[in-house]
């Protein structure tokens, strides 16, 4: 049974439910259960979803990743309101140590109500679940996150953001319909300050403490963009308006371009 990790009865209800279904999956084989996201830095709210490792001692069988699906579709079904804002990975514990090529495709859930548990590659973009785990993990069960993952050097962590902007945020400039939902647009811009913020200073910070840090850093003409994300947040429903999808898209190609003077050279 886990203590009651966070302030909120609802949170630990869920989370207690998930660790009793993963353990009738996993048994002994569980090395720790953990919280990272917005619950573990101190900022979630009713916009939050609930963001969770788990780590086992070996490698996770075709017959556990068929378990875990029903377990996470039962889970939804017994809690439709937080059960499908679930967020979370199943690693081995040699593959949450450090990225590995070799091995980075393990089973990851997404919130949503549609979203179902899959396999999913855990390139180097997850090196910031990894620097957000180590530094401030809560521990369900199993030893301090700390002591299973290897540090995550600055580089690494702005080499994520490259890949990141390189990939998703590309290829929202090349469908920039997906924007017209007003809870994904502020979703986006929330995720362009993140990522500013983590090259500029080579740490991890929340969507709102992020958008804090760039109105008081960024250019005057992006405030407006970001206040409207901050409420946009809190109120996801209907359409973005036209002149928020046009700052957003001019906010993608700001960011990538400032993003180009944090490029490692290639080694010779």
């Amino acid at each position: 049974m886990i203590q009651n990790p966070t302030p909120y009865p609802y949170v630990n209800n869920l989370l207690q439910m998930l660790y009793e279904r993963v353990y009738a999956i996993f048994g002994g084989h569980i090395v720790g259960m953990y919280l990272d996201g917005s619950l573990a830095s101190g900022d979630f709210d009713q916009a939050s979803d609930i963001d969770f490792m788990l780590v086992t001692d070996d490698e996770i069988t075709p017959d556990q990743f068929t378990a875990l699906q029903a377990m996470h579709a039962q889970i939804a079904e017994l809690d439709p309101l937080w059960g499908i804002q679930l967020e979370g990975s199943y690693l081995p514990q040699y593959a949450i140590q450090r990225y590995d090529p070799a091995h980075s495709r393990y089973p990851n859930i997404e919130r949503g109500p549609d979203e179902r548990l899959k396999l999913a590659d855990h390139n180097q973009t997850w090196d910031t679940h990894r620097f957000i785990l180590r530094e401030q993990g809560i521990a369900l069960i199993g030893p301090p996150a700390h002591t299973l993952i290897d540090p995550v050097p600055p580089d690494q962590l702005r080499q994520a953001m490259q890949v990141i902007l390189s990939s998703w945020a590309v290829k929202i400039l090349e469908h920039p319909e997906q924007l017209n939902s007003r809870g994904y647009q502020s979703y986006v811009v929330l995720s362009l300050c993140r990522m500013l913020y983590t090259l500029e200073r080579s740490a991890i910070t929340s969507k709102p403490d992020a958008a804090k840090w760039a109105m008081e850093t960024l250019e005057e003409r992006w405030h407006p963009l970001i206040v409207g994300a901050l409420e946009g947040r809190l109120n996801a429903n209907g359409e973005a308006a036209s002149e928020a999808i046009k700052g957003t898209l001019e906010f993608i190609r700001y960011t990538i371009d400032r993003a180009r003077q944090y490029q490692i050279p290639e080694s010779s």
